[in-house]
């Protein structure tokens, strides 16, 4: 079967046509660019209409990929099909799985935006509106849509932008200045915080051991933080260095070893457990001090996810995972900017939760980090390479 696909967007810069190259010989099928039109500037967008020859079971597979990528299938306003879900978590195998951009469905004539966008989801009609829900949240007899029909992406929800993200560029770089990015970083999050927008921070162990610490709490005190994401180990070394002055048994200060320290990340969480939870252990003046005390003492809520490799854990600290998913999905969900401070796992994991449209920076030492959260679908994210605690020192200068 032949098909026309329309395709709109930054289409030399993204790479698309690479991309429909691919997608469509994995299916043995073949293409013809039938018009390309550039935009005369940088930020202009381009169309392309293409042919699609495919075989007629492979047609609808590509479409939803071919939809993914960005593309608009010019088929009119059709209504889409929905099945029910023959199970709990069970969906019929044409299911539409969504990216992280805003979505639409042609209903009852006329288009509906899907609400709590995020990718990998199930698209289900429940009366007049669409929801983005996951696998494991579907339930019997569910309305479930399936194929491309009667679905589109609307990838520039401007709408949702106040403002533009100026140094969004999508490069990865250790040559870039990363005084300019701070200085506009700093500027954005000034605007958020007038407008009482969200900030929140998805942050590692690595905060504490380049000294990013005093930074960070100073940013909390002044209101720049309305949500920290982290596993038990960010927590465990702030209060460490809180109670004992070290971090895994280093003095930061002095840089050196302490004699016994090994053994000081352990007393820490054994104070805590022993006043109940870090904010019993700020009230019984246990905790006097570091991130953790300041988001207690200043209302910041925190949602500590566990791992199999945590020591303890504190008791803060959540172990179900579907239960710490869950906890920081609602934190992202009203958020304008999500800034993640070197922590591979976790900023992955808030990536995959998040729709396109809120603002994203990653920083990390490593640039191959910042790769692997773009080229899961974060592909909104600004990456700075640098190190932690010298990016958070300038930013909180900046900020002042």
């Amino acid at each position: 079967m032949e098909r026309v696909i329309e395709v709109r967007g930054h289409i030399i810069r993204d790479n698309i046509l690479k991309q429909i190259d691919a997608s469509v010989v994995q299916y043995n099928g073949r293409y013809r660019v039938l018009e390309l039109s550039v935009g005369d500037q940088v930020d202009d967008e381009s169309v392309a209409k293409i042919a699609l020859n495919l075989p007629e079971d492979k047609l609808e597979l590509i479409l939803n990929e071919l939809i993914n990528l960005g593309c608009t299938i010019p088929t009119g306003e059709e209504a889409p099909t929905i099945k029910l879900a023959e199970k709990d978590k069970v969906v019929p195998d044409d299911f539409y799985s969504t990216t992280n951009h805003a979505t639409e469905v042609f209903l009852n004539g006329k288009w509906v935006r899907a609400k709590h966008q995020r990718m990998d989801a199930c698209l289900v009609v429940k009366g007049e509106e669409v929801q983005c829900v996951k696998l494991r949240d579907i339930k019997k007899d569910d309305h479930v849509i399936c194929g491309s029909n009667g679905v589109r992406l609307v990838l520039q929800p401007t709408e949702e932008r106040s403002s533009e993200f100026s140094f969004m560029n999508n490069e990865v770089s250790s040559e870039r200045r990363v005084e300019v990015i701070v200085k506009q970083l700093a500027e954005e999050m000034r605007d958020i915080r007038k407008r009482n927008g969200r900030i929140v921070f998805v942050a590692g162990p690595v905060v504490i051991h380049t000294g990013g610490q005093e930074a960070f709490q100073n940013m909390i005190r002044k209101g720049y933080v309305n949500a920290l994401l982290s596993g038990n180990a960010l927590a465990v070394h702030d209060i460490e260095r809180a109670l004992f002055g070290t971090s895994l048994g280093v003095n930061l200060d002095t840089g050196s070893v302490v004699r016994g320290g090994h053994k000081n990340h352990m007393r820490a969480i054994n104070a805590i457990n022993r006043s109940g939870s870090i904010a019993e252990a700020v009230a019984d003046q246990t905790l006097k001090s570091g991130i953790m005390y300041e988001c207690v003492k200043h209302q910041v809520p925190f949602v500590l996810a566990g791992s199999i490799r945590d020591d303890g854990p504190l008791p803060d600290t959540l172990m179900d995972l579907i239960e710490a998913q869950a906890r920081y999905a609602d934190q992202v969900a009203d958020a304008e900017m999500v800034v993640m401070l070197s922590t591979m796992l976790h900023a992955i994991g808030t990536g995959n939760m998040m729709p396109s449209w809120i603002k994203t920076v990653c920083v990390d030492i490593n640039p191959a980090v910042v790769t692997k959260l773009m080229d899961r679908g974060s592909a909104q994210t600004v990456g700075v390479v640098t190190d932690v605690g010298l990016f958070l020192t300038m930013l909180d200068k900046e900020l002042n």
